[in-house]
């Protein structure tokens, strides 16, 4: 099986790419190209709909070998059969994976040329949902994907943000870069695997009075995809969230706060066993002196002045504790990202800290995010990573897979 050799590379992998009806099959290409890249063999099958939106030639072109098209094609059952494809593949990757695909896949169906090598074959299966939200959200659909998980195969998203039809939710297709990235880091193997990994989350509110409060355009979704893709990877995850609309990731432990206070608190707490903390909230740096314990009425004065006073600093207190665990820090910066961040990761004593632009449409609330990752070497040299803008979850998972990969590499020296 695909899984018990696995080394962290797919170099010689032999990948059987299935490719299924919908408009992310534009993505299925990049897809090839990044497995021929990795050093994986890639063999690729379409069933007819995928043919609709995109040409075989084109996956030819990209892998080198013919393209599956058709359980009956003379040609095809003249060289390597169906039989002989599905003895050959150690991995098939059905990316994207329709409702009507999953829906068939989940029954039993051998009723085109992938559907068939899916039965016939022992290899390692995965698939990558992609269809409109509604329809990912549907229960037909969830039930089907259930059924698929208990007979073994793995589910490679999907991504939540702007779909093609124009609908927002959950239900597009996983990055290809993201898709590469997990194939290499799980060979049942998982990077994180043992590791007790603690995340902060959101805002904070600042109370004003019992009905108002400071706070910040932090959406949360940052961290929320931190701690979707440390689960996925293997690690413990508990999250340390501030008030936000979002769903608590699969077997992730959420502990909810308001104030920054109440956030260090957590903090403390569930950082004494933590093997890596990230500190993802945007901490309010300061909150009102008093709060007043009734509502402020509007009075006869054109001002209301509030004293403020500075807030405990969550990350910093953390880095700086007995035993303190490996800390990462975010800087979101409207200016001067580089040298903030700097000075963030010497002034607070981090391992490793995440900046990112926000201001002007950039960062906050959305979907995607860009970062560069800064640490500092055991020679005292200052290190950086690119990551370009791309889906939260994708970025989320190489952020995990580069701070897990330092912690080791910091406690094993």
């Amino acid at each position: 099986m695909f899984a018990s050799h696995r080394t962290g590379t797919l170099l010689g992998t032999r990948i059987l790419l299935g490719v299924s009806g919908g408009i992310a099959a534009y993505k299925s290409a990049v897809l090839a190209r990044l497995l021929k890249k990795a050093g994986a063999e890639v063999r690729v099958v379409m069933t007819e709909g995928a043919q609709a939106f995109i040409q075989p030639l084109t996956f030819q072109a990209l892998t080198g070998e013919p393209v599956g098209t058709s359980l009956l094609d003379p040609e095809a059952e003249a060289g390597m059969g169906h039989i002989e494809l599905a003895r050959w593949a150690e991995l098939i990757l059905i990316a994207p994976a329709s409702a009507n695909l999953i829906a068939r896949l989940s029954r039993g169906h051998a009723d085109d040329l992938l559907t068939t090598l899916c039965l016939a074959s022992g290899a390692e299966r995965m698939l990558a949902p992609a269809m409109n939200q509604q329809m990912w959200a549907h229960p037909a659909v969830q039930e089907n994907v259930d059924r698929l998980k208990a007979q073994g195969w793995g589910i490679l998203g999907p991504d939540a943000g702007e779909q093609a039809c124009g609908d927002i939710g959950s239900g597009r297709m996983m990055e290809p870069e993201a898709i590469i990235d997990t194939l290499q880091a799980s060979p049942g193997q998982r990077p994180a695997e043992g590791l007790e990994i603690v995340i902060t989350a959101g805002p904070t509110r600042e109370a004003i009075d019992p009905v108002r409060y400071l706070t910040n355009h932090s959406s949360g979704k940052m961290g929320y995809a931190l701690a979707a893709a440390a689960q996925a990877l293997g690690a413990t995850v508990t999250l340390i969230s501030g008030p936000v609309r979002l769903a608590t990731p699969p077997g992730v432990a959420r502990v909810d706060v308001d104030s920054a206070e109440q956030m260090l608190d957590a903090a403390e707490r569930a950082a004494m066993t933590a093997d890596i903390f990230i500190a993802a909230a945007a901490v309010a740096d300061y909150r009102p002196a008093t709060a007043a314990e009734q509502k402020i009425k509007k009075g006869s004065e054109d001002e209301l002045v509030l004293r403020l006073i500075k807030n405990p600093d969550v990350v910093a207190t953390i880095a700086a504790g007995e035993n303190a665990p490996f800390t990462v820090g975010f800087a979101a910066e409207t200016e001067a990202l580089e040298h903030h961040a700097l000075d963030k990761l010497e002034r607070k004593r981090l391992m490793m800290i995440v900046a990112n632009q926000v201001g002007g449409g950039l960062g906050f609330d959305r979907d995607d995010n860009a970062a560069t990752l800064y640490w500092r070497e055991p020679e005292e040299q200052i290190r950086s990573e690119r990551f370009d803008a791309q889906p939260k979850s994708a970025l989320a998972e190489k952020l995990i897979m580069r701070i897990v990969a330092h912690y080791r590499s910091a406690t094993s020296a």
